[in-house]
């Protein structure tokens, strides 16, 4: 209930927000960190072009995208392209992909152990409950030995096609914005970088383990397919993919997110 109350809440504040867009505004949805952290980089630079960059932050993984489609905004900056593919597919929203931005490897934390093998029988990790984030966190427990899928490239992998799990581990599926805060109930948790930074960990310093550098999962901007080429979505697009931006990234989150262009 209190997540339906908050979910409803962001796109109350976002259709609000949208409704005096200003006439050159482009408005962008983003999740707080690193992507609005991003944004607010190149807006000044924007600004210096006659374009008014509107960042509207979200910790929703479902708003984006539906409030794209429905011109509430010009673009989102959040998540990567399985993901699009899935809500796409689910959803049929008309958007593409404009640029691959950054990658975040997504690890494994935990306030209980320091290593995966000290695992115990029938510990408890938690994982995303979005589909695409759901198979991305098994296969990063599959990629360290914990569990063994049934296909072991599988994108769409959920805990049903855990094939082999020798130490019986329990499964709870979180909304991805909540994990860190589960780490005081649970063994582990599996957690998407952007959440890890907003709570104040460090996936160099704090992951047991993270992804490779070769994981599909390079964070996007999208945008609806009829406005690609739109001069101030191209505008966007030239400033997130500079070589500023290479700079920004290295030196704000040492390598804990990655340049993806």
């Amino acid at each position: 209930m209190i997540k339906n109350i908050l979910s409803i809440a962001c796109v109350l504040i976002l259709l609000t927000s949208c409704s005096s867009k200003p006439k050159n505004g482009l408005k962008v949805a983003a999740t707080p960190v690193p992507h609005a952290q991003m944004l607010e980089f190149v807006k000044p630079g924007l600004q210096a072009q006659g374009i008014d960059l509107i960042i509207i932050v979200t910790d929703d993984y479902n708003m984006p995208n539906r409030a794209l489609a429905d011109k509430e905004v010009d673009a989102n900056f959040f998540q990567h392209i399985p993901y699009m593919e899935e809500q796409i597919k689910q959803f049929h929203y008309p958007i593409c992909c404009l640029a691959k931005i950054e990658n975040e490897p997504m690890g494994i934390y935990s306030k209980k152990i320091g290593s995966l093998a000290d695992l115990k029988d029938n510990a408890i990790i938690a994982i995303p409950n979005d589909p695409t984030n759901e198979a991305r966190a098994l296969l990063l427990l599959q990629k360290q030995g914990v569990i063994q899928l049934d296909h072991s490239n599988n994108l769409q992998a959920i805990v049903l096609n855990i094939q082999s799990n020798p130490k019986h581990i329990k499964f709870i599926e979180v909304d991805a914005a909540m994990l860190p805060r589960s780490l005081e109930d649970v063994d582990a948790a599996v957690i998407n970088t952007n959440y890890a930074l907003g709570a104040k960990l460090s996936p160099l310093k704090d992951a047991l383990a993270l992804e490779d550098k070769e994981a599909p999962y390079a964070n996007i901007i999208a945008v609806r397919k009829e406005d690609e080429n739109r001069p101030d979505i191209q505008a966007l697009k030239t400033a997130m993919t500079s070589e500023k931006m290479k700079e920004f990234i290295d030196q704000k989150y040492k390598g804990a997110i990655l340049p993806a262009f």
